[in-house]
């Protein structure tokens, strides 16, 4: 049936087509047959001291303002993230910001943290309790006086509502954010959230969402930061602001992040190459490319522990995450195994 859809959403503006997709699923316009199946024993995993029936999740960027994760649960995902959310309410670069590179099976975005600010959004999640593991992802306003203290804000704003927070210090399309992959720059912030952690009495874990375009140095002084810090879990990784050279599309220049299959097999070579530094002390979260079991497969392979996508659900439909798991079964079942944790890092 999506397949049929597909033709006339990719009609529309993709950001048009994407908040058309929010009210669908705000609205329970999308038929009852893509609840999820049954529970499998194959997928089921524990993360921040919770049992999850499924390391699929949503990632950050697709509920930007918390209106649908309750939805995304029924659609089968293990757990979904939130956000970007910034302090102050903010509407992001100018459009058109949005582009689907359709033979690429890719997005670019420079959407620039649009979002409706850390105040509405609390309120709206105290509004709709969460029916799985919740994630919120957190960063600063553009035109903030003092970066590290807007994400202290987010901090403060939602260390009660979430299962865990992300720190995002690796989106593109917000001017030198990215300069947080410095390790003093990056040690002072993790620094000061565990302080405020402390502060608030809080237990609640912290995730780190970093950049796919960073050399092996970094890797090194990133790991390093991580486990001084006692991070919890690292999401590898966010939109690339290069790998442009061998995409078919005529928008391939668009200035913004590239997520999508271009970016799967970086993304699974900076996981791995995470794996092997961090030894199985924090936890690896595998974001870009996924679309199939096969994809998620190599995931875990390289060394993820959990998986997120958002790209492949614009191009493989609401049923992606049924899909995924019906392939990887077959998959696992091949090997052997009983649970989908024996082949992490198994990667030769």
């Amino acid at each position: 049936m999506f397949s049929n859809l597909r033709r006339l959403i990719f009609k529309l503006d993709p950001e048009t087509a994407h908040d058309l997709a929010i009210k669908s699923l705000k609205f329970n316009f999308v038929p009852n047959i893509f609840k999820s199946k049954n529970y499998d024993k194959l997928f089921e995993t524990e993360i921040f001291n919770k049992i999850i029936d499924n390391p699929i999740g949503m990632a950050a960027g697709f509920d930007k303002n918390a209106e649908i994760y309750n939805q995304l649960f029924k659609l089968g995902f293990g757990f979904v993230e939130v956000g970007t959310i910034t302090p102050l309410r903010q509407y992001g670069n100018p459009k058109p910001r949005v582009f689907r590179l359709v033979e690429d099976e890719a997005l670019i975005n420079r959407l620039g943290f649009n979002n409706h600010g850390a105040e509405n959004i609390s309120k709206r999640i105290k509004m709709n309790p969460k029916t799985g593991l919740l994630g919120i992802n957190i960063g600063p306003n553009k035109d903030t006086k003092n970066r590290l203290e807007d994400y202290l804000v987010g901090l403060r704003a939602f260390h009660n509502l979430a299962d865990y927070v992300t720190i995002n210090i690796s989106s593109p399309n917000t001017e030198n954010l990215r300069n947080f992959h410095d390790q003093s720059k990056l040690d002072q912030l993790l620094n000061e959230i565990k302080k405020e952690k402390k502060n608030l009495t809080s237990k609640i874990p912290i995730v780190l969402k970093i950049a796919p375009d960073i050399n092996d140095v970094e890797i090194e002084k990133i790991s390093d930061v991580l486990m001084s810090n006692s991070i919890e879990a690292v999401i590898i990784s966010n939109t690339s602001d290069v790998l442009r050279e061998r995409l078919k599309n005529i928008q391939k220049h668009q200035k913004g992040g590239l997520s999508g299959k271009p970016i799967e097999d970086k993304s699974n070579l900076l996981i791995n190459k995470f794996y092997k530094k961090l030894k199985n002390k924090i936890k690896i979260i595998g974001v870009g490319g996924v679309d199939s079991g096969l994809s998620a497969y190599n995931k875990f392979l390289s060394g993820a522990e959990l998986i997120q996508l958002y790209t492949g659900m614009v191009f493989k439909g609401p049923n992606i995450v049924n899909s995924i798991k019906d392939d990887l079964h077959d998959l696992l079942l091949k090997d052997g195994v009983k649970n989908f944790r024996e082949i992490i890092g198994n990667k030769t």
